[in-house]
């Protein structure tokens, strides 16, 4: 099959934060200290060199993007300042654009004003729809009970139509990432997904290749972040009630929250300054969706905190008003920033490492009929 080069995809990278693959000369550095690279699956020279080819269609079928843990030790390494760890970390990017069927994510990375334009007004529409909800059905100086400006019940239906949303854009999304990468160009047996199927929740909440590479700190941190964001999912998606009841705290139930949040606002807190200080090789470099990312998820943890604070303090209308706004961060977070922009790589890296490993089982039971079919020509 002919190779479709596309000249103009280096241009379309560096929008997509790849700005130094044109000084890559293929020394073989990076791939040579990378932890995760193997016989079947080799990156980052590979990778970096079909851009430089500006061969689009085999980036799209590659699963070796999503395989680095960006630890930086190949861009450390790197004797012309290449930053192949950047480029694969730009190649997740331009990659979930290319699996998006509706254009959003695409417009979102090439555009920060454009995604925090698309914030502010979901988040303003979402916000005053609360608020004249409330006044329309409830009573402001009301939190819990009969009579709550905003119901648990109201918002608990609320958070499953938004979570249907969520998972109809990300479910069609991955599909094609599994199409791209994988059922197009392998023929597997069921038996095979589902023999390896344990991979994919393993890999979504604890993320262990983390842990192979040499900065071990990062994957100690995505832990806590990823455990505490299921957490805090688990109790808003089936706790509701328990959660907005009070003022009395039920320790059942926001001790959970609480050591969430705490886990929440520490990963948020070593990210931001690890991204300001650039001083470990996966912070040095930033894009937008990487600013735009954090600063959504503090205002969503720091606005659900505040809340609990003033309706815990009787502060009903204070509290209230914050539930508007805090709402009104969550949304874009949950419907913009997951199906479409760096949340969405929580999915896309597990589901890739999980692709992996049924490709790799495939190709071990091809290796034995190949040998016999051989061996069976060579009889002839």
């Amino acid at each position: 099959m002919a190779l479709q080069v596309d000249q103009k995809l280096l241009s379309e990278l560096e929008k997509y934060g790849a700005e130094d693959v044109r000084k890559c000369f293929q020394c073989g550095n990076c791939s040579s200290i990378c932890h995760h690279t193997d016989e079947i699956w080799q990156f980052p020279r590979k990778q970096v060199r079909m851009a430089q080819l500006g061969l689009a269609d085999r980036i799209s079928t590659s699963l070796e993007p999503w395989l680095c843990y960006y630890c930086g030790e190949c861009s450390k390494e790197c004797p012309r300042g290449a930053e192949p760890g950047e480029t694969m970390m730009a190649l997740r990017r331009w990659l979930t654009a290319r699996y998006d069927f509706t254009g959003i994510a695409r417009l979102f990375y090439r555009s920060g004003f454009a995604e925090i334009a698309a914030i502010v007004l979901v988040a303003l529409a979402t916000g005053l729809g609360f608020y004249a909800w409330g006044q329309a059905h409830g009573d402001i100086n009301s939190y819990d009970g009969p009579n709550a400006f905003l119901s648990s019940h109201t918002v608990h239906i609320f958070d499953w139509c938004m979570a249907g949303v969520l998972t109809t854009f990300l479910g069609i999304n991955s599909l094609r990432m599994w199409w791209f990468t994988t059922g197009s160009r392998f023929k597997i047996p069921l038996d095979t997904y589902l023999k390896k199927l344990a991979v994919l929740p393993r890999h979504f909440l604890t993320q262990p290749r983390f842990k192979e590479c040499e900065q071990k700190q990062p994957w100690f941190i995505h832990l806590v972040l990823m455990l505490s964001y299921v957490t805090m999912f688990v109790l808003i998606m089936f706790f509701l009630h328990y959660v907005q009841e009070g003022p009395a705290i039920n320790w059942a139930v926001h001790v959970f929250g609480y050591i969430a949040s705490i886990g929440l606002l520490g990963a948020i807190v070593y990210f931001l300054r690890a991204r300001m200080g650039k001083s470990q090789p996966h912070s040095k470099h930033s894009h937008e969706s990487d600013w735009i990312f954090l600063s959504l998820l503090f205002l969503v943890t720091s606005t659900g905190i505040l809340q609990h604070i003033l309706h815990r303090s009787g502060a009903d209308v204070a509290a209230n008003i914050l539930y508007c706004v805090h709402l009104a961060f969550v949304v874009p977070m949950l419907v913009l920033e997951v199906p479409f922009s760096k949340w969405s790589h929580m999915a896309y890296r597990p589901l890739a490492v999980y692709l992996a490993e049924v490709q790799r089982e495939a190709l071990a039971n091809q290796a034995p009929a190949a040998a016999q079919s051989s061996s069976r020509e060579s009889a002839v």
